[in-house]
């Protein structure tokens, strides 16, 4: 914590005793520090933000499409080869034989 902001906290609880608003401007303070770190009125902190739930949103669906994947192998499978996308499918040429 910024030790400007440790003295101007410490400061307003000790004039707190005489004005109680007091205290609530030194609960808003470290709740602005704690929430927004250092330098509170930083851009960077909301990109971060953005960036951060974008990435969980992508990792989420990621994890979903390995598990449809994993559930519903055989059917896929089984799909990819009518459609000739596989080995064995219709458009597939047929074996050779020696």
């Amino acid at each position: 914590m910024n030790p400007v902001l440790v003295l101007v906290v410490v400061a307003l609880i000790g004039f707190g005793f005489m004005e109680p608003v007091l205290w609530v401007a030194a609960a808003v303070l470290v709740f602005g520090h704690v929430r927004y770190g250092r330098g509170g009125s930083r851009s960077g902190g909301r990109r971060d933000m953005e960036y951060r739930e974008y990435r969980d949103r992508r990792d989420h669906q990621a994890r979903l499409e390995r598990r449809y994947q994993r559930e519903n192998r055989g059917r896929l499978t089984r799909q990819a080869r009518r459609q000739g996308k596989q080995p064995g499918g219709r458009d597939a040429s047929p074996p050779t034989r020696r």
